[in-house]
């Protein structure tokens, strides 16, 4: 087995324990219910995603697409609300004013995970974008501070970030809305 052979495997047995890890979580906190099951599967999608952005950069129309189908879909036949529609619109249409202000830095399946996490998550998107957002800028500090001005052309996944934003916002998006707002 090469060495780039042994990575692949490597890191597809690191996203499954890591989507495991993530569906027993889901049903410990939520229950044997419709909205673990839909958590379940919005993980797989963010793992999915995860691993094609680690190794090819790009996030796949034909993963995230069709998630943000259903998840719209879903959650508005589990829990009828416009919060679905508005979070997707509004986390999808905010990276897109990013992309298009600073297209180097952002692309577009970037976008795209944001609505679809905006029609998974709902009003918790905000959590999660805020906080991969921070997370995203942590090696992306490194990388500045190690390499000075030259850093700035170093491209980095951001889908990383943003899937453990997205996990921290399931799990404990509620909580810290409820605190923000009061």
């Amino acid at each position: 087995m090469s060495r780039g052979e042994s990575r692949w495997v490597r890191l597809r047995l690191a996203a499954l324990v890591v989507w495991l890890a993530l569906a027993a979580f889901c049903v410990a906190v939520f229950g044997l219910t419709v909205e673990a099951l839909v958590d379940v599967i919005g993980c797989a999608v963010l793992v999915a995603v995860t691993v094609t952005d680690l190794e090819r950069r790009i996030v796949p129309n034909r993963i995230v697409l069709p998630a943000l189908a259903a998840a719209l879909v879903v959650q508005t036949i589990r829990d009828p609300s416009v919060e679905w529609l508005l979070s997707a619109l509004g986390a999808g249409g905010f990276f897109l004013v990013l992309a298009l202000v600073y297209p180097a830095g952002l692309g577009m399946g970037d976008v795209k995970l944001a609505a679809f996490l905006g029609a998974w998550l709902g009003w918790d998107v905000f959590v999660a974008l805020f906080v991969g957002t921070l997370l995203g800028m942590l090696p992306a500090l490194a990388v500045l501070a190690r390499r000075g001005a030259a850093g700035r052309r170093t491209t980095l996944p951001y889908v990383p970030a943003l899937a453990a934003g997205a996990v921290f916002g399931l799990f404990f998006g509620d909580a810290i809305l409820d605190a923000w707002l009061g």
